[in-house]
C-alpha cells in the first residue's frame, strides 16, 4: 500500500517505476489501477518488459472483463490458443455441477477467507482481531484463527477465537481436522526474514499440527517438512487422516506454487513431499487444495485456462485431468479456498470479486447437459450421428470431397457447433474391389480428407480424429469382387460419424499418428 503511493508520486516514471508501481496495485488487488499502469508500461517499453508484467496485465484485464485483449497477450505469451468465449461455451456443456451462492453474513473484517469444516462448526482466518500488529502490506491486521456456527441461511454465530496457542502475532490460516476433531493441521507465517533471490527478506509460511486434549489445544509442533527457505501452506487432510495436502514453492517444483500430497504413517511420523505434476501444477500459483471425503481433490490457480486470476478446479483419480469448476462460480477476481460436503452438496469458498476476500456459501445441483443424439452403427456398435454416410461423394481413386458431399458434412459442422461437449471421430471403409492395401490406403485418405474439410468450416482439429478400415467391416455379405451389384457394393463404400464426450479418452496415439500421416 506505502509502495504504491510512494511510485504514484514519481514524476519521472521510469520502466522500473511503473513495473513496480503495477505491481503494487496488482498485488493488493486494485485491478483497475494495475491494468492502467501495465497499459502504459507496454506502451512506453513494449519488447523490454519481462513476462511476468504481461502475464500480470492479461489477468488485470480478465479481471476488467476484457478478454478480447487477454486472449491477444496469453496467446502471445503462451503460444497456445486463449478464446475466451469459446471456453466459457464449451466449459458450459461440459462441467458437472452449477453453483448458487450467497455472501455469509455477519462479516465484520476487511478480510475473511480459508473457511473449513470443524465438527459442526466452521474455522476460519480473519483480520477482525484489532489487538493483533498491522500488516504493512493491506495495512490490516494479522490474521487469526476464529471457529463460529453456521446457520442454514448462512449466517455465522458463536465466533469464537481459537486460544492464543494456535493464534500468535504471526498470521495464522488455512484449518484442517481429523474426522474425530481430535487433530489440526494449520499454517503460520514464520517469525524470522529470510534473504530472497533479490535480495529482499521475505517471511515464509509453515505447517503446524496441534492436538485437542480435554477440549484445549495443545502440543502445536512445527511439521518436518517446513522450512524458512520457502513455503508450505494450506493443508487438507484425507478423510482417512492417511494423507495430507498442500502448497508449496520448495526447490524442485513448477514454479511458482505447486500442489503436494504427504502420506501420514501410523506411527505419526510422514513420508516425503510428492508433487502432483504437471496436468495439476503450471509455472503459475496453484494453491488451496482441498480434497473432499469422496476423494475429489479441488484446487486454485491462475496458470490454467479460466475467467482471471484464481479459479478453483478439481481433478480426481490420478489427477491426470482437471476441469475448471465453470462461470457459476468463478470471476475474473481471485476465487479460491474452495470447501464441500459432497453428500450434502454444499459448502463455502473465498473471493474478493467485490475488492476485499470474503466468504461465500453454495449449494450445487446437476449442470443438465443436453445429451447429442446419436443412433447405433450397425456393423460396429458405436454410437455416430444420425447422418447418411454412403452420400459422401468421392471420385474413382480420388480422396477430394465432391460438390454433393457438401450437404452432409455441413450437417456434421452444424451437430458440433450444437454440442460442443463431444469429439467425432470420422471412420471410412471401402468396398471389396481393389486389394486390401489399396482400399486402406484409400480410406484413410478420404477420412483425413473429411477431417480436413470440417476444419476449414471452423471446428477445432483437437475435437477429429480420422481411421480408415478399407474393406474390413463390411455391412453385407459382399466380401469378394464380382458377387454382387453395385448398389450392394455402394453400402460398403461408407463414412461414419462416432461420437465420445469430449471428457472420454477417445483417440489413443495410433490414432495421432494416422491422422499426422494422412
Amino acid at each position: 500500500m506505502d509502495a504504491a503511493d510512494a511510485y504514484e508520486n514519481v514524476n519521472n516514471k521510469t520502466q522500473e517505476v511503473l513495473q513496480n508501481l503495477g505491481d503494487s496495485y496488482f498485488f493488493t488487488n486494485q485491478m483497475q489501477n494495475a491494468a492502467e499502469v501495465y497499459e502504459l508500461l507496454f506502451l512506453r517499453h513494449e519488447g523490454a518488459v519481462a513476462p511476468e508484467y504481461q502475464f500480470r496485465y492479461a489477468h488485470t484485464l480478465m479481471a476488467a472483463g476484457n478478454y478480447v485483449k487477454a486472449n491477444e497477450l496469453m496467446n502471445e505469451l503462451t503460444g497456445e490458443n486463449w478464446d475466451h468465449e469459446k471456453f466459457v461455451s464449451e466449459l458450459d456443456t461440459m462441467v458437472p455441477h452449477k453453483f448458487k451462492y450467497d455472501q455469509v453474513m455477519n462479516n465484520q473484517s476487511s478480510s475473511d477467507f480459508g473457511i473449513g469444516f470443524y465438527g459442526e462448526r466452521v474455522a476460519f482466518a480473519s483480520t477482525r482481531n484489532q489487538e493483533r500488529p498491522v500488516y504493512p502490506w493491506n495495512k490490516l491486521p494479522t490474521l487469526d484463527l476464529y471457529s463460529a456456527k453456521m446457520s442454514d441461511e448462512g449466517e455465522m454465530t458463536d465466533i469464537v477465537l481459537f486460544s492464543n496457542v494456535i493464534n500468535t502475532d504471526e498470521h495464522e490460516s488455512s484449518a484442517t481436522f481429523s474426522q474425530d476433531g481430535k487433530v489440526m493441521f494449520f499454517d503460520r507465517t514464520n517469525e524470522d526474514r529470510v534473504k530472497n533471490e533479490n535480495d529482499v527478506r521475505v517471511a515464509h509460511i509453515s505447517l503446524y499440527r496441534a492436538e485437542n486434549v480435554d477440549g484445549n489445544w495443545t502440543n502445536v509442533q512445527k511439521l518436518p517438512f517446513s522450512s524458512d527457505e520457502y513455503s508450505v501452506e494450506h493443508p487438507s487432510l484425507s478423510a482417512d487422516g492417511s494423507k495430507l495436502y498442500f502448497s508449496s514453492d520448495m526447490p524442485g517444483g513448477s514454479g511458482s506454487f505447486d500442489i503436494y500430497v504427504v502420506d501420514i504413517n501410523e506411527d505419526g511420523t510422514y513420508g516425503a513431499p510428492r508433487n502432483l505434476g504437471p496436468a495439476v501444477n503450471t509455472a503459475h500459483r496453484e494453491q488451496f487444495p482441498f480434497i473432499s471425503d469422496e476423494n475429489v481433490l479441488y484446487f486454485t490457480s491462475d496458470g490454467h485456462q479460466g475467467f482471471g486470476n484464481l479459479d478453483i478446479f478439481r481433478t480426481e483419480g490420478d489427477f491426470s485431468e482437471i476441469e475448471n469448476l465453470g462461470a457459476s462460480i468463478n470471476s475474473g477476481s481471485d476465487d479460491f479456498a474452495f470447501v464441500i460436503k459432497e453428500k450434502d452438496e454444499m459448502g463455502f469458498f473465498a473471493s474478493n470479486r467485490r475488492g476485499t476476500d470474503n466468504l461465500y456459501q453454495f449449494t450445487r445441483e446437476e449442470n443438465e447437459i443436453i445429451k447429442a443424439p446419436t443412433v447405433t452403427d450397425e456393423t460396429s456398435g458405436q454410437d455416430v450421428i444420425a447422418i447418411d454416410g454412403s452420400k459422401i461423394y468421392f471420385d474413382f481413386d480420388k480422396a477430394t470431397i465432391k460438390p454433393e458431399s457438401k450437404p452432409v458434412l455441413d450437417s456434421v459442422v452444424t451437430y458440433m457447433n450444437k454440442y460442443a461437449n463431444i469429439n467425432v471421430k470420422v471412420e471410412s471403409h471401402a468396398d471389396a474391389r481393389g486389394s486390401d492395401k489399396y482400399n486402406m490406403d484409400l480410406s484413410k485418405r478420404r477420412a483425413a480428407s473429411t477431417v480436413n474439410y470440417l476444419v476449414e468450416k471452423g471446428i477445432d482439429k483437437g475435437r477429429l480424429t480420422s481411421e480408415g478400415y478399407g474393406e474390413s467391416r463390411p455391412v453385407n455379405d459382399c466380401t469378394k469382387p464380382n458377387m454382387c451389384t453395385e448398389e450392394q457394393y455402394a453400402k460398403n463404400r461408407r463414412s461414419v460419424f462416432v461420437v465420445s464426450n469430449r471428457k472420454e479418452t477417445m483417440s489413443n496415439d495410433t490414432d495421432m499418428e494416422e491422422q499426422d500421416e494422412n
